[in-house]
């Protein structure tokens, strides 16, 4: 029988081990703090590991817009490759990009990213002044009016420990401890009397959230390699989306701007190397786009096929929400199912440009992303449960339609900057795209604090945003850079005996935090010179 300890308190208690919780953890021990982090799947890292997503970047991405963290975070990814893989030369010439793929100039392996992020967190584990659990789920949560007390985590042996923390930050992937601690949140849409956001529907619709993925990584050799045909495979063959010009299974889909069909190409293990983002935007290369390995990069002969990840409009789950919902458990299933149903497709029905149907020579890669059948170890979940704030970032904040030049709306408590388009996927609900042109924006520490909880910050997906500016607040540097700031705030708490909040209302104390903030390497504002690309980083003709 599964055992339970006594209560084990530490300074910080961070609930998900996904790109901003790790960000949160490193900043918190280099601040000071002894750091727990609970996180549910076996490898750390999120989007970047267990999601199996490459990173969704914006054009300045290199040089700012994000924080020193994250950008040593991405050459740490190119030194792995540079020291362990024999390339194809020496990468000089420009900066690396393993996959040579078109959404990013940083497409790479999930394990790769797993072993640099192990490595940044090595030192304070070894000084004892870390501890992460994987495959540890949090189970209940105590509260002490507005503080947030001890939570119940079942560990991955079966025992539960009470674990009890001076600050907890929310960095899960659905916004979890915001249900089970009671913290006000919202899901799903808002209607415009809430937001007043022009992009806003005029009834709100907690359950129609955007639709979550499983992402799976796939080569192409000789043999054929087809997949088990799926018992739903004819219900899912056949399924449509809001805007669709057909089936969801087809190269052909509606552009994510205009909602004119756009028809993708698809030919694995091209010729040609680095893939255009130009030609990306004429005739999407499906190959090509989240492409994490490209062979041809690498010493000739030592791979015989490219490594492409897949997460593509066709594998959008859009029968319902996976949280928040009594059989929550059979529609994570299902998302899983849609993957393998378009796998099969793809290698039985799809057209190929010879004229043929099918590609048979697709295989999985389970070592790429760590399961036994080479689908992620975790849906790719777009929009989590989002904290009530003491301020809500909102489209008429950052949407260049609405500001025009005058660029995204400042926040005087700044305490990071991100950049995406506002993409949202087609929804559970039955909304189609919405993609929208944003500035580069600031983050407001507001965003990270509870309305009424006075020792829970955000430091991930559930950061206080709409259902529309989720869209380009839940990308891989936005999200690190939310718990970056999430970390190093409790951190700088912890240290001068204050609270979140009463850093926050002090004029005072928040100049200081934010000059912390700035010798750590974090990019409180934009360039008055940063202007919105008119290329497809940070939003392109496929989604993200």
């Amino acid at each position: 029988m599964p055992t339970t300890t006594a209560e084990q308190h530490t300074d910080v208690l961070v609930v998900g081990g996904g790109v901003g919780g790790i960000a949160a953890a490193l900043a918190a021990c280099e601040g000071g703090a002894r750091v727990t982090v609970v996180e549910p799947y076996g490898w750390i890292g999120g989007q970047l590991t267990s999601q199996a997503v490459p990173p969704d970047e914006h054009p300045w991405i290199e040089t700012h817009g994000s924080t020193a963290s994250y950008r040593r975070f991405r050459q740490a990814v190119r030194d792995h490759y540079r020291s362990w893989y024999p390339l194809a030369s020496d990468g000089s010439a420009r900066p690396l990009n393993p996959g040579n793929g078109w959404v990013s100039p940083l497409c790479h392996e999930p394990r790769v990213a797993l072993a640099v992020l192990q490595a940044m967190i090595a030192p304070w584990r070894a000084a004892g002044r870390l501890t992460v659990h994987t495959r540890a789920q949090v189970e209940r949560a105590w509260t002490d009016g507005d503080t947030v007390t001890a939570l119940a985590v079942r560990l991955a042996d079966g025992t539960v420990r009470h674990l009890g923390a001076s600050l907890v930050l929310e960095a899960s992937e659905t916004g979890e401890l915001l249900a089970l601690a009671g913290i006000e949140h919202r899901t799903g849409t808002e209607s415009q009397a809430q937001t007043g956001e022009p992009s806003a529907p005029d009834r709100p619709a907690p359950l129609n959230m955007q639709a979550a993925t499983v992402c799976f990584a796939l080569e192409h050799v000789d043999g054929d390699h087809t997949v088990d045909r799926p018992a739903d495979y004819d219900h899912w063959r056949t399924r449509t989306a809001p805007g669709w010009p057909g089936p969801l299974f087809s190269w052909t889909y509606p552009d994510p701007r205009t909602g004119r069909p756009v028809t993708g190409r698809f030919l694995p293990n091209p010729r040609s190397t680095a893939a255009s983002m130009e030609e990306g935007l004429i005739a999407p290369e499906l190959w090509t786009y989240r492409r994490i390995l490209d062979r041809q990069a690498f010493r000739p002969g030592l791979f015989r096929s490219d490594v492409t990840l897949v997460n593509w409009p066709m594998t959008d789950y859009l029968d319902g929400p996976l949280f928040d919902v009594p059989d929550a458990a059979r529609h994570v299933r299902r998302a899983k199912e849609v993957s393998h149903a378009f796998l099969y497709w793809m290698q039985t029905e799809a057209p190929r440009p010879d004229g043929g149907t099918g590609f048979p020579g697709l295989r999985l890669r389970p070592d790429v992303t760590g399961t036994a059948d080479g689908f992620a170890q975790a849906p790719y979940i777009r929009e989590a449960r989002r904290l009530v704030a003491v301020t809500t970032p909102t489209e008429q904040d950052l949407s260049v339609a609405v500001r025009g030049a005058a660029g995204a709306v400042g926040y005087p408590d700044t305490v990071g900057t991100g950049h995406y388009r506002i993409d949202l996927h087609p929804t559970t609900g039955g909304d189609g795209y919405l993609d929208v042109a944003a500035h580069p924006f600031e983050i407001p520490l507001g965003a990270l604090l509870p309305e009424r909880v006075t020792n829970v910050i955000a430091a991930g997906k559930a950061v206080g945003t709409t259902h529309i500016t989720n869209g380009c607040y839940r990308v891989h540097p936005a999200e690190w850079s939310i718990g970056e700031a999430a970390g190093a705030l409790a951190a700088y708490c912890l240290d001068r005996q204050t609270s979140p909040h009463g850093v926050r209302d002090s004029a005072k104390a928040l100049e200081d935090f934010q000059s912390a903030l700035t010798r750590r390497g974090v990019d409180l504002r934009w360039p008055t010179a940063t202007a919105v690309a008119p290329g497809p980083v940070g939003g392109d003709t496929l989604p993200s």
